[in-house]
């Protein structure tokens, strides 16, 4: 496989921040932390903000009422939580977390992600999976009990695999899905399925979707993808068998581009690429070598 260019990190990759879970357990612990603590609200993917920034807020002025969660501790050496609640106020200006990730930095970005990936799941598991009954958060929100049967529930990360197959002329395979407008192009992507692995994943997804044959897979970067649970594991991968067949339902078109074709056809308008909020992109632009003009609006 050739040498790939490294881009700068996508959003999500390298946010780093110290979780602390070691006190998540700890309820008095939790509750001296709140107290000098900033404060996000967050309901599902939508959180407050400030302009283009998060609106953290001291502890002592948030007066929403939800499940908090502890995301632990910004490079500041501030203690972040997070308040779980089923809209966020219009007062505190709500936007997206997918559409506000690209102007964030890195520690905001990463912080957000978690909290929305908590919250999201919140949202979405309030019962008991065992039993039926309503849940309970626990240990800081990253946990939900259940009163009745004792069951325990963690958050989930949904392994999904997306990579960039190119050929033996090192072109790069792109596909353009049914529900796209016309001219959008990505790599291909596909959840991981129960005891596969994320190799045969991969050339499982590229031969049902484009029906391309692919021998090595080699693993490139991941990003945690919280809109709902994702946690997106990138590849390049080298094909052995390169005539293309879309499956027609997910696929409606799939093309071999070089970097001249590739480049030219961003230049015209006639391809667009993800926006660079994606490991996509950044696969992408690790093939070409450095950064095309194109992203999606």
């Amino acid at each position: 496989m050739p040498d790939r260019v490294t881009p700068p990190l996508f959003t999500f990759a390298n946010d780093w921040h110290d979780r602390a879970s070691e006190a998540r357990k700890d309820v008095a612990e939790m509750d001296r932390r709140w107290e000098h603590a900033s404060v996000l609200v967050v309901a599902g993917e939508h959180v407050a903000t400030d302009g283009d920034d998060l609106a953290w807020r001291p502890s002592a002025d948030v007066d929403a009422v939800g499940d908090r969660i502890y995301l632990g501790r910004a490079d500041d050496g501030t203690e972040r939580f997070a308040v779980v609640v089923d809209e966020v106020p219009q007062e505190l200006a709500p936007q997206s977390l997918r559409m506000l990730a690209p102007v964030l930095g890195a520690v905001d970005a990463g912080l957000a992600a978690h909290a929305v990936g908590v919250a999201q799941w919140h949202r979405t598991h309030p019962h008991c999976s065992r039993c039926g009954a309503r849940t309970e958060a626990a240990e800081a929100g990253h946990v939900r009990r259940c009163p009745v049967c004792g069951a325990t529930h963690f958050p989930r990360s949904d392994p999904a695999v997306i990579m960039l197959v190119t050929d033996a002329e090192d072109r790069a395979l792109l596909g353009h899905q049914a529900a796209w407008p016309d001219g959008r192009y990505s790599t291909l992507a596909g959840f991981v399925e129960p005891g596969e692995s994320l190799e045969d994943a991969v050339r499982r997804e590229i031969a049902e979707e484009t029906g391309v044959g692919v021998g090595e897979v080699v693993y490139a970067g991941s990003q945690p993808w919280p809109f709902p649970a994702s946690l997106m594991l990138g590849y390049y991968a080298v094909a052995d068998a390169f005539d293309i067949n879309v499956d027609g339902v997910e696929i409606a078109e799939a093309r071999w581009f070089s970097r001249h074709d590739l480049a030219a056809a961003c230049v015209d308008g006639s391809v667009v690429l993800p926006g660079r909020l994606s490991i996509s992109r950044w696969l992408i632009e690790g093939w070409y070598g450095g950064e095309l003009p194109s992203e999606w609006a």
